[in-house]
């Protein structure tokens, strides 16, 4: 079972959420402009041990600052590896299996998901089904 509870992005110690340096706002305006549409809410189950998470979610925590989301918006869920494999909060609740996932919300209600890998970034992805 996960030691580590769920936190917000301001208060994670995660490094694959520590904002990429590299991340190009201006040229991913129409997904920066998405994610920062009002009321979303944003739950990331990540691991600094996973390959997929440290390649993929530092761009998104960076698309997530160049939007201007509010931290306390962004509910961060820590994943370990179990014997039986990935454990950690709220994963069976929201049917997680993968990491990185990001869900996205509003009012409860589930927007968009992004599950470990696809043919587009993890803001891209979300962007699209939003």
């Amino acid at each position: 079972m996960s030691t580590h509870e769920p936190t917000t992005l301001a208060e994670t110690d995660l490094e694959t959420l520590r904002p990429a340096a590299d991340f190009d706002a201006a040229a991913h305006e129409e997904t920066v402009a998405a994610l920062s549409a009002s009321g979303l809410q944003f739950r990331i189950w990540t691991a600094d041990w996973c390959p997929d998470c440290r390649q993929q979610t530092p761009a998104f925590a960076a698309a997530l600052a160049a939007a201007d989301v509010d931290p306390d918006a962004v509910t961060v869920y820590p994943v370990e590896r179990g014997d039986d494999g990935k454990v950690g909060p709220g994963m069976a609740a929201f049917d997680v299996d993968l990491i990185p996932t990001v869900i996205v919300e509003r009012d409860g209600t589930e927007l968009a998901r992004f599950e470990e890998s696809g043919a587009f970034s993890i803001a891209e992805t979300l962007a699209r089904e939003l």
